[in-house]
């Protein structure tokens, strides 16, 4: 450095001052550059998964720094009303079963899944999407896309999961109350395969969060501010943000801001004497990805 210096004709300790007033701009230069950049390709992310993302490019930043960023370069995060399924029928002779999940929490995946219905709006008519989510990872197992709701709809998404995950037999099942998860034709499903089926209380709408919660998810990401022409399109749109996006990019704050392949991956990984006691495998999972972020 003193070499440099006698060549440039200038004082070590000038050159110093000059680098400790140019070095934070060029810092801060750095990190607007890359918050603007991820900002724009995930225009739904708030201060806190944006403050993960750039971490990941090794960039040193906390939450109050991105927000205060984000505030002064008006990188506003678009947000619409919740949405609210109308599609449970649950007025209907069928049997309804108890809730099995109430005081569960489970240790890994393809212990508890979790299902739902919602409706989709296209040009000129409504569609209908059945998902099935892993309670653990939040990760979608199945799904089906049609313009009724009949049962065979739940049960195609239904269908799709078990081939995909090839659950043990044991594994409970919940959904809400309706028809096309109360009918013979989705119980004969359940009874097929070895799953205990599992529904919400009435009018306890946060027994089936998670599922409500990606439909969400799906509607302010994916769905809402754009004009779908028909079924073909609507369906190749959701198939790519159910499996390139959120199952294996959008993060979770629930799994330490990992994605639900990332979470499954690392309860993989975990160790098997890490399983003992009570203690729940993803809990103690997520405890260690809070901590590496």
């Amino acid at each position: 450095m003193g070499r440099l210096c006698e060549l440039g004709h200038v004082s070590r300790s000038a050159y110093y001052r000059h680098w400790q007033a140019s070095a934070p701009r060029q810092e801060e230069t750095a990190v607007r550059d890359a918050l603007q950049r991820l900002a724009l390709a995930q225009p739904h992310y708030g201060h806190r998964r944006l403050s993960v993302l750039l971490r990941r490019e090794g960039l040193v930043v906390n939450r109050k720094r991105v927000l205060r960023l984000m505030r002064q370069d008006n990188l506003l995060v678009l947000r619409r009303r919740p949405f609210v399924p109308v599609t449970t029928q649950s007025d209907h002779d069928w049997p309804v079963v108890p809730n099995l999940i109430r005081s569960l929490r489970p240790t890994g995946p393809d212990q508890i899944w979790v299902a739902d219905i919602t409706y989709i709006r296209l040009r000129e008519a409504f569609v209908y999407l059945a998902v099935v989510l892993d309670a653990c990872s939040r990760k979608v197992v199945g799904w089906a896309l049609a313009e009724h709701l009949r049962a065979s709809l739940a049960v195609q998404a239904l269908e799709r999961a078990l081939s995909d995950r090839q659950p043990p037999p044991g594994l409970i099942h919940h959904s809400d109350r309706g028809t096309q998860y109360a009918c013979q034709e989705y119980r004969a499903v359940l009874e097929r395969h070895g799953l205990q089926a599992s529904m919400s209380r009435v009018g306890n709408p946060y027994d089936n969060a998670k599922a409500e919660s990606f439909m969400a998810t799906l509607k302010r990401e994916q769905i809402d501010g754009r004009a779908w022409q028909d079924l073909a399109e609507l369906q190749t749109a959701i198939a790519d943000f159910i499996d390139q996006v959120y199952n294996i990019q959008r993060l979770h704050s629930a799994l330490g801001y990992r994605s639900p392949a990332e979470f499954e991956n690392a309860i993989e990984a975990t160790p098997p004497s890490m399983a003992g006691g009570v203690a729940s495998i993803a809990d103690q999972t997520v405890s260690q990805l809070l901590v590496s972020t």
